[in-house]
Formats: C-alpha cells, structure tokens, sequence
C-alpha cells in the first residue's frame, strides 16, 4: 500500500473579505503519497495557492482535518508549525523571497543554521553549484537575473532535504528557457532525495509532468487525474 504523507479530510477554508467572510475551500480530501509529484491546476481564484498554504501550516483550516507525517497541522501552535516546517518542509514561491541583505549562500546557509545543521555553509554551497549558481555564491539578490533568484530559492528550499516541497508558481515569473531549468532541478528533487513534491502551475508543460494532477473548480476538487505511477 502506498505510503500516505500529507493527507486533508473534509478541510474548509474561510476567509474575511471586504464583503465579509469568503468560503475559500469546501471539504477538500485529499490523499498525497510519499515520493509522488501533485499538480494542483484550476482557473484563477479556485482555491490552489489557498490549498497548498493549508498543507504548509501557512493558514489555518477552517475545519476539517490536516495530516502530515503523522502530525496534525490544526492543533498545532505558530512555533510548532515553524519547527515542523525547518524539520519537514520547504516552499518555494513566484516571487522569490531572498534576504535582499543576505548573498546567495547566506540565504540558503541562515535556515539550515536555524535548524541545528553543523555543515550549514558546506551544504549550501553544494545546493547552489547543484543549481549552476557555483560562481554566484557571494552575489546578493539584486546582482542576479530573476531565473537566478529563483534557483537560489529552490536550493535553499532543497538544502534541509525537506520531505515535502510545496511550490506555487515556481515558473510564473520566468521565461521559458529558465522555466525549463527550474522545472528539471525540481523533479531532480525527488529523483535526488525522494523528495514529495506538490506544486500549484498554470504551466500545462510543467503540469504534464507530475505524477497526478487535481484540478479546482470554486474551491473545490473537481478531478483528480492519475498520470503515471509514482516512482
């Protein structure tokens, strides 16, 4: 039997709005298994970024039931989640999020030092020439192009050897040639570490490569689509 990882049972979302409270997300439930890629896809507005912010612990569910590696994300305090997330988790955004203060190892280095890692500088430094940013490694933020930046965010998501990658639009704001680079160094993820892999894409290409797609429809699944098997 596969192994289940993350897994979110009748899972609602609501949110305040200028018109008063949204319902966000209705009932999701949702099985993600060890090792697998999952492409979340849906028209603008129907609830993928707020789905993968659940699964993160970066929102709080509503009601409903979120699990991940055995442990309840509903019940856990803000510390908590933020362990959790060191120890077991790494997000990558559209907009890359770099210490604009910090060079490219020193933003991959600083949360692996957070989590307890002696070899923080060696390991990142290793990330950073795995993504073709070995001769970038003292460049801050604004010396690089955005398709760099965001190579930095992914090694720095990759360097703690998270369990789970949440990734929402890793390729929206490239163009197509670093689109594609991004796209190999995160399915390399799993192939490298066994990484499990959930990503929210409107990039038909990049969709096309998981293991299994969930379309949302108005906050809801409306197809859950097998690929391929998951390796």
């Amino acid at each position: 039997m596969a192994d289940v990882i993350l897994s979110l049972k009748n899972t609602c979302l609501t949110l305040s709005g200028n018109a008063g409270m949204v319902d966000i997300l209705h009932g999701i439930t949702l099985d993600v298994f060890r090792g697998e890629t999952l492409g979340l896809v849906g028209p603008s507005g129907s609830g993928k970024s707020s789905l993968l912010m659940l699964m993160g612990g970066l929102e709080r569910a509503t009601s409903g039931d979120i699990h991940a590696l055995g442990h309840d994300l509903t019940v856990l305090n803000e510390d908590a989640l933020a362990r959790f997330r060191l120890q077991h988790m790494g997000v990558v955004f559209q907009s890359f999020h770099l210490i604009p203060t910090m060079t490219a190892i020193e933003n991959v280095a600083t949360p692996l030092e957070l989590a307890g890692v002696k070899d923080a500088f060696t390991r990142a430094k290793a990330e950073l020439c795995a993504v073709g940013l070995g001769a970038r490694l003292d460049h801050y933020p604004s010396q690089m192009s955005g398709g760099e930046q965001q190579r930095v965010a992914l090694a720095r998501a990759a360097a703690p050897r998270p369990d789970i990658l949440l990734a929402d639009e890793p390729t929206g704001n490239l163009d197509a040639s670093n689109g594609q680079v991004i796209m190999d160094l995160l399915f390399g993820l799993r192939d490298r570490y066994g990484t499990t892999i959930v990503l929210v894409t409107h990039a038909p290409e990049l969709a096309a490569r998981c293991d299994r797609i969930a379309r949302l429809d108005d906050g809801r699944i409306d197809t859950l689509t097998q690929q391929k098997a998951a390796e």
